[in-house]
């Protein structure tokens, strides 16, 4: 790495990383590892944990499972844990009006704009709607970006 890179990841990366039958699953899981192996520091909201959680739950059926797979992301000694207080609330607000986002897409921008970092999604409207005021790549493009990669 050539200079330290911080990053904001969607819960989609984490989740297609978790599913193997997703299209994509291998860039997922190879960036991942490599963010855990090179201890990016990884910003997040709150909002992470439940969205991990609910969306396993329905897919899979297995609340256990669910917060099992939260309470290991938990776990990651480089994840940064960012609240969802009302000074990012309303910038999640301003990013949703302004590029008319669902709230939780805007939510992760709010986050990367923020702390400036880059946003690591698999959402491809919230990467082209926010890609004026944040640099997103997807898993596999983030791999790319990487000198040794």
């Amino acid at each position: 790495m050539s200079k330290r890179e911080r990053y904001t990841i969607d819960a989609s990366v984490f989740l297609n990383g978790f599913n193997a039958n997703e299209k994509g699953h291998q860039d997922s899981v190879r960036f991942l590892d490599w963010v855990r192996k090179t201890t990016a520091p990884v910003i997040v909201p709150t909002l992470l944990f439940p969205e991990v959680a609910a969306t396993i739950s329905r897919v899979q059926g297995d609340g256990v499972l669910a917060q099992r797979f939260a309470a290991t992301l938990r776990k990651w000694p480089q994840l940064i844990v960012i609240p969802l207080d009302d000074p990012l609330a309303q910038q999640a607000v301003d990013v949703a009006a302004r590029f008319h986002l669902r709230g939780s897409d805007a939510v992760y921008i709010a986050v990367a704009i923020r702390f400036g970092t880059t946003l690591v999604t698999l959402d491809q409207e919230q990467r082209l709607r926010a890609g004026e005021v944040v640099l997103s790549l997807t898993p596999a493009e983030a791999l790319k970006s990487v000198d040794h990669i």
